[in-house]
């Protein structure tokens, strides 16, 4: 079973709807209970990360995500709530990545909205078969340093974290839900890690 946390966050939909064409169902759901007995967990993300590390506080998902065994995919605001802290309204997050997210200067043309290739990337499961000339679809305004963990790097502005992994928890900051045959590759690599 796939279950996609349901918080204070959007895109849940998507994700579902990006799962069922590769022939996989999956449960939107916040029941402790489900996410433990889950063989994967993503965590998708479209919002800000105080109100929706203020969600997993309220029903005990922040700790619960962090005992999780089964691979765990963050997704745009799940990345970046992997992350140490966040510039977003100084938010502490989930400290999986030891790093942090920063809002991209506002002088430069904010949100990154768009489609974007990676500078870098690493020969981890999760990108297996992706290339870096791969368009990926992205939209945000803060972005996570590149770190040990991150595996692919894209560049707008600067460069940043475009996919992470430590242990059993991987993250991208791009959409894959919204990017085509690279996205639909990673979520089938998700599926068979």
């Amino acid at each position: 079973m796939i279950a996609i946390l349901k918080y204070n966050s959007g895109n849940t939909m998507s994700v579902q709807v990006a799962l069922r064409r590769l022939g996989h169902e999956s449960v939107v759901t916040s029941d402790p209970e489900i996410l433990r007995k889950a063989d994967r967990v993503i965590i998708p993300g479209v919002g800000e990360a105080r109100s929706a590390m203020s969600s997993l506080r309220e029903r005990g998902l922040d700790s619960l995500i962090l005992t999780l065994k089964q691979p765990v995919l963050g997704i745009c605001l799940g990345l970046q709530l992997m992350c140490s802290r966040s510039e977003e309204n100084n938010t502490e997050c989930l400290g999986i990545f030891d790093t942090i997210v920063r809002r991209f200067p506002s002088d430069e043309r904010v949100p990154h909205m768009g489609w974007n290739n990676f500078k870098s990337l690493s020969c981890a499961p999760l990108l297996k078969g992706l290339k870096k000339d791969d368009d990926l679809y992205y939209v945000h305004s803060y972005y996570a340093d590149p770190v040990d963990d991150t595996t692919a790097v894209c560049n707008y502005i600067l460069p940043f974290s475009a996919a992470m992994q430590r242990n059993n928890f991987y993250a991208v900051q791009f959409h894959p839900e919204k990017s085509a045959e690279a996205g639909a590759q990673l979520l089938k690599n998700f599926l068979e890690l």
